[in-house]
């Protein structure tokens, strides 16, 4: 791949593309990486970071994160900041899968007494939640019903029997954004996402037994604070979000802004994808309280999803949930825009920070964090492939630098048009079977979209976060058991 000229490292892993890379640059980009991941980077990130870094208001920097790969306007692993007085908010800065996110679930049990029941427990989970394009939950819902779910996201849950007090508590905004309003959001949103609640989807969307290797926790203090507690313990990891409601949600809007953008608010840029309106507008903030339903939803989404797990493996062992000790770590989100405090300059502002396929990462103390974890950091889950392992993260103080973001996965190297024809998904069940992976997918030609060949190094990606100060790696798991769309 071709590195910018002007690409220059300034700390460990963090690579400076000044303004003068491409005029119109108000701020610097900072991009997150050894030099062997910033070189694989493709050469449409440099130039959707730059672009990014032209948008009106934005603070400090345009980021880009070390699993950082091109997407629609924003890159993947894109993070912006941006004075809501001032600036602007970009669905292409979200992302159309609004609150794709992340959930850590621990148990009890360890790998040898889940060994024998893997096959059963995989089979059940397969069954109990539904996956692949178009699928649809067991909540059954009205409209009317869904739009009480957007707008209160796990606190539907809760009310209804599908989730623990502690689970909203370990729940990045305590599972739901209170700014949503559902008058903002289009009947055909409504009819795209109704149905979806504890659904998987497809593409990147998995649910994944893994397994804590004693060798695999790197800070036992922390690890013990968020429950990873012995050797070769039995976790769940499970990644999706607000399904065909988001899409439709970040699709309306589109349209919207690129009417608006440049007609109304006379905002001119390079890129299309980039299409916004001043956060303080109508438009903006009509677009944010969407958001928020969206993000609300997917919320409920996961919590539902972890209601059924918490079934499963009831119905596989015969012992209720409690006695099998099974327990929310934490849900954290992707794809969102948030209003946040942060230190500027030696002051305090309120920022709307966009984190696209980026993960929040709190450091010890701040406010949003469980008091249970308070002095520990928020914890991080970033995914990897299906073939390789995921890890536990915690957020540092020097994660300051980036607006407390870092990376939300291992990050992919090529298309999935590329990846299928690399890879044969029926090929991929074997030689996963063979190294102790059950997989079960509704699509071959999805499980080959997802092989691991077609992710950059997980490992790589976390030391990267670790180097450049924005993160730290707690506990590294690995997959034995996986659902996919």
């Amino acid at each position: 791949m071709t590195v910018p000229d002007e690409l220059r490292e300034v700390a460990p892993a963090v690579w400076e593309l000044p303004r003068s890379y491409k005029q119109g640059m108000r701020v610097p980009a900072l991009l997150y990486g050894t030099k062997e991941l910033v070189d694989a980077f493709d050469p449409g990130v440099f130039e959707q970071v730059a672009n990014v870094a032209m948008l009106p208001g934005i603070v400090g920097h345009s980021f880009c994160m070390p699993d950082g790969h091109w997407g629609y306007g924003f890159p993947i692993g894109g993070v912006a900041a941006f004075d809501p007085r001032e600036g602007v908010i970009s669905p292409g800065g979200i992302g159309f899968d609004i609150n794709c996110g992340m959930r850590l679930v621990a148990t009890d049990l360890t790998y040898d007494e889940v060994r024998p029941h893997l096959a059963r427990l995989v089979d059940r989970l397969f069954e109990r939640i539904p996956s692949g394009v178009g699928s649809r939950g067991f909540v059954r819902l009205s409209e009317d019903e869904f739009l009480t779910v957007a707008r209160d996201g796990a606190g539907w849950c809760l009310r209804n029997g599908y989730a623990l007090p502690e689970d909203l508590e370990r729940t990045e905004e305590g599972g739901c954004m209170e700014g949503a309003d559902p008058s903002k959001v289009s009947h055909r949103a409504v009819k795209r996402g109704y149905d979806q609640i504890g659904t998987l989807g497809s593409g990147n969307h998995y649910l994944e037994i893994q397994v804590a290797r004693e060798e695999n926790v790197f800070d036992r203090e922390k690890a013990s604070a968020f429950g990873i507690t012995r050797p070769d313990q039995i976790v769940v990891m499970f990644h999706c979000g607000s399904r065909g409601f988001g899409h439709q949600i970040a699709t309306d809007y589109l349209q919207t802004m690129l009417d608006a953008m440049e007609a109304v608010y006379g905002i001119r840029i390079l890129d299309r994808e980039l299409a916004c309106v001043p956060f303080s507008s109508p438009e903006g903030q009509d677009y944010f309280a969407a958001m928020q339903c969206a993000v609300n939803m997917s919320f409920a989404n996961r919590q539902v999803i972890l209601h059924r797990v918490r079934e499963v493996f009831s119905d596989v062992f015969g012992r209720p949930p409690d006695e099998l000790g099974i327990r929310q770590v934490y849900d954290v989100t992707h794809n969102t825009a948030k209003l946040e405090r942060h230190l500027v300059d030696g002051d305090q502002r309120t920022l709307l920070i966009h984190r696209k396929g980026s993960t929040r990462a709190f450091g010890p103390g701040m406010e949003g964090i469980p008091e249970a974890y308070r002095d520990h950091g928020q914890p991080v889950i970033i995914g990897g492939s299906m073939e390789t392992g995921s890890y536990l993260l915690a957020g540092v103080r020097e994660g300051a630098q980036t607006f407390y973001s870092t990376a939300h996965g291992s990050g992919r190297t090529m298309s999935r048009h590329s990846a299928r024809q690399r890879f044969q998904g029926r090929k991929l069940v074997r030689e996963m079977a063979e190294h102790g992976i059950y997989v079960r997918s509704v699509s071959m030609r999805g499980l080959a979209e997802e092989a691991g060949g077609a992710y950059k190094n997980i490992d790589s990606v976390v030391e990267a976060t670790r180097i450049s100060g924005i993160s730290t790696p707690v506990a590294r798991f690995i997959p034995v058991g996986n659902i996919k769309g």
